[in-house]
């Protein structure tokens, strides 16, 4: 890379300087060769998927590739045995995380991905559970990843999702009291007035019931301030 290529040598001062521009250095494999330059090998895993198909049939509903990471979409019941099995057989031993998306959709509203990874064979595979709003139950995989189980209980405080099995089904952030999941689409941004009484912002105050009143319209309560000291009276 020569010294104008590199973004350390740009000119701060210069607007154009400040445009990110990309260009590949070396000629893609045949692998890496997709439209995205940052594109990784480690994340392609057509073989493993063949294994997949080969050890669970129907259970594996769909492929999709961008970037060159593979995803999965895998039946929600077998997610168990497909965890399993990519540990055990296929070398996947290190949980990365999981976590809840919330698509907004009639039908197969929610999702939950699991990214996996072989230390190993230097790969990575990513899979995805679709999950009916009427029937928010997963089959937990903390029996198979003892790492899953704050990101269960994470993805269950957020978007809802019933982790059946889990060792310690309790919210991550929220209250266990509290009666919303701050991730759904549906979810003010600004929160639902009373949903979380906060500490008072006067000694004597009540408790805030609208942490956003201004952006409400309201007037809020103004903070407490210690009273000036006459200094002449001590």
């Amino acid at each position: 890379m020569s010294s104008s290529d590199n973004p350390r040598d740009a000119d701060p001062n210069d607007p154009e300087e400040l445009r990110f521009h990309y260009t590949p250095t070396d000629e893609p494999s045949a692998e890496e060769a997709t439209d995205n330059p940052h594109a990784q090998d480690t994340t392609h895993v057509p073989a493993v998927i063949d294994a997949l198909r080969t050890e669970f049939g129907e259970a594996i509903h769909d492929v999709e590739t961008y970037a060159n990471e593979d995803t999965v979409y895998v039946e929600k019941e077998r997610i168990q045995d497909i965890c399993r099995y990519l540990k055990e057989d296929e070398g996947f031993e290190y949980f990365v995380d999981l976590g809840g998306i919330d698509r907004f959709t009639d039908e197969d509203r929610y999702e939950v991905f699991y990214n996996i990874v072989s230390l190993e064979r230097q790969k990575r595979i990513r899979l995805k559970v679709r999950v009916e709003e009427t029937d928010m139950r997963v089959p937990s995989v903390t029996d198979i990843y003892r790492a899953a189980n704050w990101n269960e209980r994470e993805a269950y405080d957020m978007f809802g999702f019933d982790f059946v099995d889990h060792p310690d089904p309790r919210r991550m952030y929220m209250p266990e009291d509290f009666e919303y999941h701050p991730l759904r689409k549906e979810f003010p941004q600004l929160g639902v007035p009373g949903s979380l009484p906060l500490p008072p912002q006067t000694p004597d105050g009540d408790l805030t019931m609208d942490p956003f009143a201004a952006a409400r319209g309201s007037q809020p309560v103004k903070s407490y301030e210690e009273p000036p000291v006459d200094q002449d009276s001590e």
